[in-house]
């Protein structure tokens, strides 16, 4: 077993599950009327407009990684970024919640070795490093999204998912009193 490699896919693993808590949490503290409005205005997505992209490209990227190229032909991108009447808060969380699964399932699946093949996606051939980075890049950048528009929307007090504005100073003495506790 090759240890960085391993350590790469662990790391990996890990930083994934970190941005679907933030996102969870945001999404948490959104309340469901407000998952389809655009508060920055028509051009703008809104959380339930992001959560459906996400969706789709995690399934689509995901579902059988190495063996499949990445833009499944049943996948309707252009359809991800638009509401219908069939779309419900419960219906999106519940293809959300099924799309991160794939993609947990398949990086688990992912061996060291495996690393040094190669994959498509809409027929350009990638290294599996780089599609996994590359998907990494777009849902965290969406993650971004998600946490901003929710607490855009959020009515009453936010409860901040990383360190809030002017509590810097604070949370780095937290890090550095368990630095110096046995």
């Amino acid at each position: 077993m090759d240890p960085v490699r391993q350590l790469f896919l662990d790391e990996t693993i890990a930083v994934y599950q970190q941005h679907k808590t933030w996102a969870d949490q945001a999404l948490g503290q959104l309340d469901s009327e407000l998952s389809f409005v655009q508060p920055l205005g028509p051009r703008s997505h809104s959380v339930g407009i992001t959560i459906k992209h996400v969706a789709g490209n995690l399934r689509s990227r995901w579902l059988h990684f190495l063996t499949e190229d990445g833009e499944k032909p049943d996948r309707n991108r252009d359809m991800e970024f638009v509401i219908t009447s069939s779309d419900s808060r419960a219906s999106l969380l519940a293809a959300w919640e099924a799309s991160w699964k794939i993609l947990f399932d398949e990086l688990h699946a992912i061996q060291p070795g495996d690393l040094d093949k190669f994959i498509t996606i809409r027929g350009e051939k990638l290294s599996v490093i780089r599609a996994i980075q590359r998907s990494l890049a777009h849902t965290a950048y969406h993650v971004g999204q998600i946490m901003y528009l929710c607490r855009l929307l959020k009515e009453g007090e936010w409860k901040w998912l990383t360190i809030a504005p002017n509590n810097s100073a604070a949370f780095n003495e937290q890090m550095q009193a368990k630095l110096r506790t046995p």
